[in-house]
């Protein structure tokens, strides 16, 4: 068995995917990395079959019809061959240095009778248009370098929360918790992060700046205006999400993380319902009625939760002027955080 599997979905990736995978081959033959090609229609195809004959004993290529992002993920995953998982973009990449202390401590964890269930460590925005960086580190919410469970997790800020780009899952757990990401569909890495997140008993948290993540290109899925006329996609993600996870017994058996994914949901219904807003059309209005009834319709209590005591209430003021204060609340949160 491998200590980790790295999944690179790639479509059309020629211009950049050499970089993602010559850094995550300095991970050694410990690591397997299975480039998924998603139906490409320039050179991707070739050089995945290129990495492929020049390192046999670390990447795999798999040729499939376009599905999306999420399909490539669920590939990787049912063809994982590592202990641990991990999704790299085929347009970002890892910090070599930094995967080679993850590697080590993975190593470790792979002779102890039961492995860390969650490995997290930090993210770097490279903002395109400005040339600078955001590093989003953990280190005031969770204990450096040490097990622990979801009690000793600490209070988090409003730009923090996990990311794909943070987590590394034990493989077997993502398979328990029957994750499978919907086809054709972007935005579904916050379903990827989501919901495993219960059956999570260890974490180990590394204050590592592994994961570096370009933002601002205008073709990317975190543009404004892409998200904008993607917004049915990303409202479709958040009902999975309201869909697929049961808080009630989260919040039984661990307050903290009902806290946090509840926290995590709300994000999402605010999105979703500030992009609904953006597009200015009556239609997307209507979409936003019907994505909060559908909530109250699935659970009462949390959405009473998330329209009146949550972040996600903001979304919820009435009327024509409370729809313009919110969109002016989120592009001003949208200069502070740089988020897209």
């Amino acid at each position: 068995m491998k200590l980790i599997t790295f999944a690179v979905p790639c479509y059309n990736s020629a211009a950049y995917m050499a970089h993602c995978v010559e850094t995550l081959l300095a991970a050694g033959k410990e690591a397997e990395i299975i480039l998924v090609d998603d139906g490409s229609k320039d050179e991707t195809p070739a050089i995945a079959d290129q990495f492929a004959a020049e390192y046999p004993d670390i990447i795999k290529v798999i040729h499939q019809p376009n599905g999306g992002h999420g399909e490539g993920v669920n590939q990787g995953i049912r063809n994982a061959t590592g202990l641990y998982y991990k999704v790299v973009d085929s347009d970002d990449w890892l910090d070599t240095d930094a995967l080679k202390r993850v590697m080590n401590q993975l190593r470790e964890f792979s002779s102890w009778p039961k492995p860390v269930d969650l490995v997290v460590c930090n993210y770097v925005y490279e903002h395109v248009e400005d040339n600078t960086q955001n590093i989003v580190r953990y280190n005031h919410v969770f204990p450096e370098n040490k097990v622990f469970g979801w009690e000793a997790m600490g209070h988090w800020n409003p730009s923090k929360y996990l990311l794909m780009h943070s987590v590394i899952y034990r493989t077997q757990l993502l398979r328990d918790s029957g994750i499978e990401l919907p086809k054709h569909t972007f935005y579904v890495d916050n379903i990827f992060v989501y919901q495993p997140l219960p059956l999570v008993k260890t974490i180990y948290y590394m204050n590592l700046d592994l994961y570096r993540y370009f933002i601002g290109r205008s073709d990317q899925s975190v543009n404004e205006a892409v998200m904008i006329r993607r917004v049915d996609q990303q409202v479709r993600v958040t009902r999975h999400m309201i869909d697929k996870v049961d808080l009630d017994p989260v919040k039984e058996q661990n307050p903290k993380l009902f806290h946090y994914m509840t926290r995590y949901l709300s994000m999402m219904m605010l999105i979703s319902s500030i992009f609904l807003l953006l597009s200015g059309t009556d239609e997307n209005l209507e979409k936003k009625r019907e994505l909060w009834a559908y909530l109250k319709e699935k659970d009462p209590k949390l959405y009473r939760r998330m329209k009146y005591r949550s972040l996600s209430a903001i979304s919820n003021f009435p009327g024509y002027q409370g729809r313009k204060l919110t969109i002016r609340l989120y592009k001003l949160s949208q200069k502070i955080y740089k988020f897209n």
